[in-house]
C-alpha cells in the first residue's frame, strides 16, 4: 500500500507540472501548451484510485490536439489578412523567441510585432506601409493564439485541480 501511495503522489506532482508547464508552453512556441497540459489529466487517469472516464480524456484530447493545428494557422491567417506574406510569419516567429531571450516578458509582445516587420522589410525593402501593416495582423493573429491555448490550458488546469479535490480523501 506504501508503494502505490508514493506512485500516486508521483503521478500527481508530474501531472502538476506538465498542467504547469502547458500553462507556460501557452507563451512559448517550443511547447505545445494544451497538449501539454493534457499529458497532466491523463496522468491522472494513471492512478487507480480516480476514476476518469475515457470520453472525458478523449473530448479533452480533441480539443487540445484542434488547438495546436488551429494555432499554426492562426498567425497565418492574421498576417495574411493584413497583407503579410512568408517574411511576416518567419520573422514573428524569430522574433517571439529573439525576444524573450532578451526582454523576457515583453519579448511575447514586442519580439512577434519587431519580427514580423522586419521580416515583411527583407522580402519587400519599398513597402515600410505594408511591413507594419502585416506586423500588426501577425501580431493580432499570434496574440489570439497565445490567447486560446492559455484559456484551454487553464481549463485543464482547472480539471485537474477539481479532479484532485474530488479525490483528496482517497488520495491523502
Amino acid at each position: 500500500l506504501y508503494s502505490i501511495f508514493n506512485m500516486d503522489i508521483l503521478l500527481i506532482i508530474l501531472g502538476l507540472f506538465l498542467i504547469l508547464l502547458g500553462v507556460v508552453g501557452s507563451f512559448l512556441p517550443v511547447i505545445p501548451g494544451p497538449l501539454t497540459s493534457w499529458l497532466g489529466l491523463l496522468m491522472l487517469s494513471f492512478i487507480k484510485v480516480i476514476d476518469i472516464s475515457n470520453n472525458f480524456l478523449v473530448t479533452t484530447a480533441i480539443v487540445a490536439m484542434t488547438i495546436f493545428i488551429l494555432d499554426n494557422f492562426i498567425s497565418i491567417l492574421g498576417a495574411k489578412k493584413f497583407g503579410g506574406g512568408k517574411g511576416s510569419i518567419v520573422g514573428s516567429t524569430l522574433g517571439l523567441i529573439i525576444g524573450i531571450l532578451f526582454l523576457g516578458p515583453f519579448g511575447i509582445i514586442i519580439g512577434p510585432f519587431l519580427g514580423a516587420f522586419i521580416g515583411e522589410l527583407i522580402v519587400n525593402s519599398n513597402n515600410t506601409k505594408g511591413a507594419l501593416k502585416a506586423a500588426t495582423g501577425s501580431l493580432i493573429g499570434f496574440m489570439s493564439g497565445v490567447f486560446l491555448k492559455f484559456m484551454v490550458s487553464l481549463v485543464y488546469l482547472c480539471f485537474f485541480v477539481k479532479i484532485v479535490w474530488e479525490n483528496r480523501g482517497v488520495l491523502f
